[in-house]
């Protein structure tokens, strides 16, 4: 079989200035509702919401990175998805739900404009801030972007990064007016229990519904369905978005208790569910590509029963790990990300959906593919 042509270079401009430039301008957003949030509740309570928002946040994006290892996601990727929903998609809903407040109040009276921007303004708004980073993924980076649990991932570490923010600032606010509280004021500690423990996958939750959308546009092979899919994702995420939001602005305690207990967790088992067959399909699409690769002496046909599982990859990183070290551990993970993404590939080439550069993009991945592999075997031999 012949060599694959050399890969191609990504343009500098994209692999470092726009990453860069990305970060700035988050960093300059996080600044800013720093300052708003300290501005608003004071210095002491903003370390106590700082430190309290810290608690829920690593379970939540630990449970999305676990679903992300057939073929993980690129690190920036993921830091930019957390950063957008912490700043870009936090300033963003801030301001338009600020200004969609006042014009509640101005027209409805005062004290009506909160309820405007917690039933109407907030759902449209912050999920479209939300789910424009998973879109853009899938636009700007479509290499990047094999389907559902792409997705998912995606649409779950921006949504944690929005959650983070916003319990900073709620968190905050619980100290500042109630301090720890007691038996007759909810204090911070009461708001940590019902948005910390109770409900900290409920943004994730909502914006999911975006990344489940769009990633079944990335494999969908009528035109309808790529605009529909992501539409109707959306609007899933807005609705329960406004229920969760009308429930606690406009209910009794009865009748939150009844939306999060009736609606939020069994849609919660059942998104639960759908990630795991989904992960279940990754394992059957990956062990179908793999006699090809053999067959191509790509790979080894000793490693196959290794590749074709989660907990056959991990053992064979630790064994790798205890014997050479973590460096050719990480070479040999390496390794395994690019089987998987060859092996989604082929699968989309099969559907019809990888694009007009299939042959450019398969070469590509074969070349990786290689590189991978030898450098996994010089680590190993090297240590």
């Amino acid at each position: 079989m012949s060599e694959p042509p050399v890969q191609r270079h990504t343009p500098r401009r994209f692999t470092v200035l726009l990453p860069i430039a990305g970060l700035v301008l988050l960093a300059c957003c996080g600044l800013v509702l720093l300052a708003l949030s300290t501005a608003r509740v004071g210095l002491v309570a903003e370390l106590v919401g700082v430190g309290a928002a810290l608690l829920p946040v690593g379970p939540v994006v630990a449970a999305f990175l676990w679903v992300d290892r057939w073929e993980p996601e690129p690190a920036r990727l993921l830091w930019l998805a957390f950063g957008w929903g912490a700043c870009g998609a936090a300033i963003t809903a801030l301001l338009i739900n600020n200004t969609a407040e006042t014009v509640g109040d101005l027209l409805l009276g005062k004290g009506n404009g909160d309820k405007i921007s917690a039933l109407v303004s907030a759902p449209l708004f912050e999920e479209a801030a939300k789910g424009a980073f998973v879109l853009g993924i899938l636009l700007f980076l479509r290499s990047e972007f094999d389907g559902v649990i792409d997705g998912i991932v995606y649409a779950g570490l921006v949504a944690a990064g929005f959650a983070f923010t916003e319990n900073i600032y709620y968190f905050g606010r619980a100290f500042a007016e109630y301090g720890l509280g007691d038996s007759t004021s909810p204090g911070v500690v009461a708001a940590f229990i019902l948005r910390g423990l109770l409900a900290p996958f409920t943004h994730p939750l909502f914006t999911v519904m975006i990344g489940i959308g769009v990633g079944l546009a990335a494999r969908a092979t009528k035109k309808r369905t790529r605009v529909l899919a992501p539409l109707l994702g959306y609007l899933t995420a807005v609705l329960l978005h406004a229920l969760w939001n009308g429930s606690a602005t406009l209910g009794s305690a009865s009748t939150f208790l009844t939306v999060y207990f009736l609606v939020m967790v069994p849609l919660f088992g059942v998104v639960v569910y759908f990630v795991h067959w989904h992960r279940k399909r990754e394992q059957r699409v990956v062990a179908a590509g793999l006699p090809a690769m053999v067959e191509a002496n790509w790979i080894v046909a000793s490693e196959v029963e290794l590749l074709g599982s989660l907990e056959g990859r991990k053992k064979w990183r630790k064994r790798v790990r205890e014997l050479s070290g973590r460096e050719a551990a990480d070479a040999v993970g390496d390794y395994q990300s690019a089987v998987s993404e060859l092996a989604f590939f082929w699968h989309a080439m099969g559907n019809g959906t990888a694009g007009s550069d299939a042959p450019e993009r398969e070469a590509q991945l074969i070349t990786g593919l290689r590189a991978s592999r030898r450098r996994a075997v010089e680590a190993a031999r090297v240590s």
